[in-house]
């Protein structure tokens, strides 16, 4: 499609998605067999959207500045910032203490790294439960919960019922949160975005389509 870079990928799902992901992609998620001819039509026919998608994901794109791991920038944490402070200490290379977080001046080098380890290992256990208290509380079932490391979505549902959710969200408000654990877990009884797939969500999350401008907007902040 013209200078857009554009990735099929094909799954059992009956309708045709489009995503634009945070490098200035195109994804389309499409049902296996579906001629690629539909699929080029799709996309003329939502030309202007995916031209409009694009420019704004890569405004945002260019507001982002890439992480220095600098003493004084700021770092989310469920969804509120916290300064990081350069420690003279050799250990323990980052901690956090719940007013900031503090990296050994050793570490620096690592900074990144360390900082991932320590949102996935959070995730683990946060995302772990509250999948578990909004499940028992929706009765959506799910067989297990993956930490995703995935950049073009926060989440998915696999046909087996496996919930998979990236660790960045560790660095989004609760309720943002709780809105994609619902979101995914919805997906255990409807596998596509029909109409009955979003009044699932809105029997628990009333208020999604504001949560979901919060994430579309404010989305590409929750990044290393």
């Amino acid at each position: 499609m013209d200078e857009i870079r554009v990735k099929v990928v094909r799954s059992s799902r009956r309708t045709v998605s489009l995503e634009i992901n945070p490098h200035g992609g195109l994804m389309v998620r499409a049902p296996h067999g579906l001629d690629i001819s539909v699929i080029d039509d799709i996309l003329k026919r939502h030309r202007p959207w995916i031209r409009k998608k694009l420019a704004e994901a890569r405004k945002r794109q260019e507001l982002f500045q890439p992480r220095k791991f600098e003493e004084g920038e700021k770092f989310f944490w469920l969804g509120k910032e916290y300064p990081l402070k350069i420690a003279g200490r050799a250990r323990p290379s980052l901690v956090f203490t719940g007013e900031s977080f503090e990296l050994s001046a050793s570490f620096r080098a690592s900074a990144r790294q360390l900082f991932e380890a320590w949102f996935k290992e959070q995730a683990r256990t946060y995302l772990t439960s509250r999948a578990r208290t909004i499940s028992q509380k929706t009765g959506f079932k799910y067989k297990k919960l993956r930490i995703s490391s995935a950049s073009t979505r926060w989440g998915s549902c696999s046909a087996r019922g496996t919930i998979s959710l990236v660790w960045r969200l560790m660095m989004a408000p609760p309720e943002i949160i709780d809105y994609l654990i619902v979101h995914e877990l919805a997906h255990t009884e409807e596998k596509n975005h029909s109409p009955a797939f979003w009044q699932l969500v809105a029997e628990f999350v009333p208020d999604y389509k504001e949560r979901r401008r919060w994430l579309r907007a404010n989305g590409f902040r929750l990044n290393l």
